[in-house]
């Protein structure tokens, strides 16, 4: 049998715990600011400017063009837990659970002011945390214009017939000398998780313009579908529960196709091997990249491999998506899906890394370095019937000839093979192995052989090694 209930007791939360809780979700500023954008995207906003300014302490503005609130509307927004999560949205609606505005604003200030235009008549309300505490009651403000005059872009909004326009004062997570730094990371995260939005690919609105402090932000895909070396693959459909999940697998291309500022810009700030894996899009808005969801280990032969993955905002419990929009787990069979897909694009996302370069192993040139493959052990060692070897072998003597096998051996076992891999992850474009002898040197180191009575089924051979496939003129110099 349950309990018998005697009594119901109303039992209020201290507001001041309660709120500084409240403000510990663990936002940065740049997803704060990213889930304000939300709102001003699905307000269908075209016009969105930014403004962070350091004077007397920081002050932050969003400004949007969107189709704004009555003073009724804009109360329900600035209710905690406006919206019922589990009610479905239509296209292109990004929020879920009525909290974003309050909780991504609360993470970064203390008073927090909204103020919205519609239908030719403006409101205006505030959070104030500090009042809120002190009162301890939920007690939302109304104050005047005369009180925005000092907003960033407030004159902006007066000039706007309709819109909003979110303003953070007592700001706390930050001070005046990190502006600089913040807008900077801003303006990267900002221009990735929104590229879909500024390129205007997204089907049935406008492209969005967003200005960080002035500066038009660029969009940044992070797939690289312009470079032509760039492979696409083709689109998969996975059904689950009646909601359709696109994902698209793509291989970016090895550095040797790019410049070096392209090769850096696509490496992001966190690099190729970390940037590998899944990239989760929710209604065209990129929520989490550069994970595996524990389904395939960060391999640096994979580091180019980036899969793209769109949902609908239906599909939120079955991708366990967080109040921040930050964090994603797929469901079991969806998992199953998305493991077949890895073993399809691993396999063809290794070749551009570790295929490039000079092959080890070629039917038309004799190369310096062999590559040994023997019970699963790989093994980089000279290539013994290298035809300069064999000459110098011959003629040496048996102590210069053992020397000389030892040091080849010392070569072999202290090949700075881990240093070598770490530098072309992240130097490739300043590794230089280019043949360092120059051509007039060759010419002389020639001449002598053929003074010495050079046979011609070395030259020959010689032709077919990897320094002189390409020195044929200088080998048969009739001058020399």
């Amino acid at each position: 049998m349950g309990s018998k209930i005697i009594q119901d007791e109303i039992v209020e939360p201290v507001i001041g715990n309660f709120v500084k809780s409240l403000r510990d979700l663990g936002y940065t500023f740049e997803v704060a600011v990213a889930d304000i954008l939300d709102n001003c995207i699905a307000a269908e906003s075209n016009d969105i400017k930014i403004l962070c300014l350091p004077e007397p302490s920081p002050i932050f503005g969003i400004l949007d063009d969107g189709f704004g609130m009555t003073e009724k509307e804009l109360v329900e927004a600035m209710r905690l837990a406006a919206s019922d999560p589990d009610l479905v949205r239509g296209p292109n609606e990004l929020g879920k659970f009525g909290l974003g505005l309050k909780t991504a604003s609360f993470s970064q200030c203390k008073k927090l002011t909204v103020l919205s235009k519609k239908n030719n008549e403006h409101s205006i309300k505030q959070w104030d945390l500090e009042y809120i505490s002190k009162k301890n009651k939920w007690l939302l403000r109304t104050i005047n214009c005369e009180s925005c005059e000092h907003f960033p872009l407030y004159q902006n909004f007066r000039m706007q017939e309709h819109g909003t326009l979110v303003i953070w004062e007592n700001i706390d997570s930050f001070n005046s000398d990190d502006i600089p730094s913040k807008l900077s990371e801003l303006r990267s995260h900002l221009s990735l998780v929104f590229h879909n939005f500024l390129e205007g690919k997204v089907s049935g609105r406008k492209k969005i313009n967003v200005a960080v402090n002035q500066v038009d932000l660029e969009p940044f895909n992070p797939f690289n579908p312009n470079n032509k070396a760039t492979q696409e693959f083709q689109i998969e459909k996975i059904f689950h529960d009646g909601s359709e999940i696109i994902v698209q697998p793509y291989i970016l291309p090895h550095h040797s196709k790019m410049s070096p500022e392209e090769f850096d810009l696509y490496a992001t700030e966190d690099g190729y091997t970390k940037s590998q894996g899944f990239y989760l899009y929710r209604e065209h808005r990129l929520l989490i990249h550069g994970t595996w969801w524990g389904l395939h280990k960060i391999n640096d032969a994979h580091r180019l491999v980036r899969i793209k993955v769109d949902i609908s905002n239906s599909q939120d419990s079955d991708w366990g998506i967080d109040i921040k929009k930050s964090t994603a787990r797929p469901t079991r069979a969806i998992r199953n899906d998305l493991q077949r897909i890895i073993q399809q694009v691993t396999v063809k996302g290794s070749r551009p890394f570790s295929g490039r370069g000079r092959k080890l192993s070629t039917t038309n040139t004799t190369n310096i370095w062999d590559c040994i493959v023997k019970e699963n052990n790989i093994r980089f060692v000279i290539n013994q019937q290298h035809p300069l070897l064999i000459q110098l072998n011959n003629q040496l003597d048996d102590e210069q000839r053992f020397n000389l096998e030892i040091y080849l051996a010392s070569l072999e076992s202290y090949l700075p093979i881990e240093t070598i891999v770490a530098q072309l992850q992240t130097n490739p474009h300043k590794v230089n192995q280019e043949f360092q002898i120059s051509d007039e040197h060759l010419s002389m180191m020639i001449k002598q052989w053929k003074d010495n009575g050079i046979s011609e089924e070395f030259i020959k051979s010689l032709l077919e090694t990897e320094v002189f496939k390409t020195k044929g003129e200088i080998l048969f110099d009739e001058n020399q």
